[in-house]
Formats: C-alpha cells, sequence, structure tokens
C-alpha cells in the first residue's frame, strides 16, 4: 500500500465489532512506517486482536495534536507513509485529526481516506428515522446555554440531527432537547456493533420514560419536526426551503417532504418546489 509519494491514510476502524475491519485497512495498518494514534495501548489492542503486526506508534489527540504536526511533517518529508486512527470508527468525526489533515494538505502531503465504520451513519442506518438530509453534532458542549444556542440553531434546518452524548448527561440533553426543539421522534443508540447493540426510538416529550441504566457508547438521532394535521403551505415552503440545500432534483425533494406529512401528494409538493425555485 506504499504511495510513490508520502502519503497520510486516514483509516476507520471498528466501532466494536472486529469482523468490520476492512481489508483495505488491514493492508494500510500492515504497511505504513508509523501509525498516529488517540490512544495507543488501546490501538495496539485493537491490532493484536486482529492480528495486524504494525509499525510503531505516535500519540495523537486533542490535548496534542497541535504539537504534534510539527513531528509528523517531519516524518514525511523522509519519504514515509503514516496511518491516522481514532479509539473507534472513521478519525475526525467527532475525533482528533482535522488540524493535521488541513496541515498535511497545506504541506503537499497526499491524504487518502481508507473508509469504513462510522458511528453518525451506522445510527442512521438503523434507526428508522429520516436519514438525510442531517447535521452531525459531535459532542455537545458542556454549558447549558452553548447547547440550547446548538440545539435552536440546527433546529431551524429542519434536518435529522445526530450527536454523541455520555450516559450521565443524557437524561439533561434530552430535557434540553425537548424544551429547544419541541416534540420530535428520536433514537437512543447504544453499543453499534457490539453484542448489545439496542436502539431505543420515541418522541421527546416522553423522554422521561427512557430508563436511567443505559450502558456503553451513546449516538442520539433526533428527527425532524413532527406536523400534527394537514401542513399548511407555509409549513410546506419551511420544509422546501431546508430541503433545497441537499441539492436534490426537485422531485426527490416533494417525494421526501410528501412522505413526511398530510394533506399533500408528491406532485402538489412538486409544485410548490418548482415555484419557490423560480422565485429563488
Amino acid at each position: 500500500m506504499h504511495s510513490t509519494s508520502p502519503t497520510l491514510w486516514v483509516v476507520a476502524t471498528p466501532l466494536g465489532n472486529l469482523g468490520d475491519i476492512t481489508e483495505r485497512a488491514r493492508k494500510v495498518l500492515s504497511s505504513v512506517d508509523v501509525i498516529l494514534a488517540e490512544d495507543t495501548r488501546r490501538t495496539g489492542k485493537l491490532l493484536q486482536s486482529l492480528d495486524i503486526k504494525g509499525p510503531g506508534f505516535i500519540s495523537l489527540h486533542e490535548h496534542n495534536e497541535e504539537k504534534r504536526i510539527k513531528k509528523v511533517l517531519a516524518h514525511f518529508d523522509e519519504g514515509k507513509n503514516a496511518a491516522l486512527v481514532s479509539d473507534a470508527g472513521t478519525p475526525l468525526m467527532s475525533d482528533p485529526g482535522y488540524r493535521l489533515v488541513r496541515a498535511c494538505r497545506e504541506h503537499g502531503v497526499r491524504v487518502v481516506p481508507v473508509p469504513g465504520p462510522c458511528a453518525p451513519v451506522t445510527a442512521l442506518s438503523g434507526c428508522g428515522l429520516p436519514p438525510y438530509p442531517f447535521s452531525f453534532l459531535g459532542f455537545l458542549p458542556r454549558k447549558e446555554g452553548q447547547m440550547r444556542r446548538l440545539f435552536e440553531s440546527f433546529g431551524q434546518t429542519g434536518a435529522t440531527m445526530v450527536f454523541f452524548e455520555r450516559k450521565s448527561r443524557l437524561r439533561e440533553t434530552m430535557q434540553l432537547a425537548y424544551e429547544s426543539l419541541g416534540n420530535r421522534e428520536f433514537a437512543i443508540c447504544r453499543e453499534l456493533t457490539k453484542d448489545y447493540e439496542e436502539f431505543i426510538n420515541g418522541n421527546l416529550a416522553d423522554w422521561a420514560e427512557v430508563s436511567d441504566e443505559l450502558r456503553g457508547e451513546i449516538t442520539v438521532v433526533v428527527g425532524p419536526p413532527v406536523l400534527e394535521g394537514p401542513a399548511s403551505e407555509e409549513d410546506i415552503f419551511r420544509m422546501i426551503d431546508a430541503e433545497i440545500a441537499s441539492g436534490d432534483k426537485p422531485k426527490i425533494i416533494a417525494r421526501r417532504i410528501a412522505e413526511k406529512v398530510e394533506g399533500w401528494t408528491a406532485k402538489a409538493v412538486y409544485e410548490k418546489v418548482t415555484e419557490r425555485k423560480k422565485g429563488a
């Protein structure tokens, strides 16, 4: 897998199920000169479990990423390759690596993603809520005011929202989501790809019914606004404005909106989409 020029491979690793490692990821991790790991001990155990005899490691996490960039670039200047991994899933998805990737591109280093497991996409594929358009919020801010503003800002787009949350803060977060967004469908997706994988679906108005005993890694999906009764023309135009940003064709947008609302056919919504586009 060595390139003719120094390369940073951005490698996705299993969320929990080791069977999700790709053959390409195996080859890259076995062939690079060094692995940049969020937690070198955890990645070392992963490679051992996968029977991959990898190279040495350089620690790269949220607290030292800026300091490590110069060292990593010097490594590339020697003509060597490196693989970037996070603790699980796809690097940069709420994990360190963005600054390094940017610096590598500015430095002329080739950057190649090696796609694979990704918690937000895995949650969307299994929860049964509208998968697109969606906004990924990563880990939410710790302060209540910042979290509330984030919900209110992205809530106006009408898109599904996906974020990570710690079990100790989950109930507080769900209550704040209800206060900020109103009653929407949600899915709590925990222990994705693992033996105890679970999808808990409900409405934010009933969030208190969720057990306090949830364990493991948690990904939360909050669906788009729920319209009660037939949608008004104003509702339709608001949904169209949010959907147009996706860049999809009018017929696709119309069909998607019609599936969410009462009293409107795809043909009727399509007419409103074309009307909106002409007036834009």
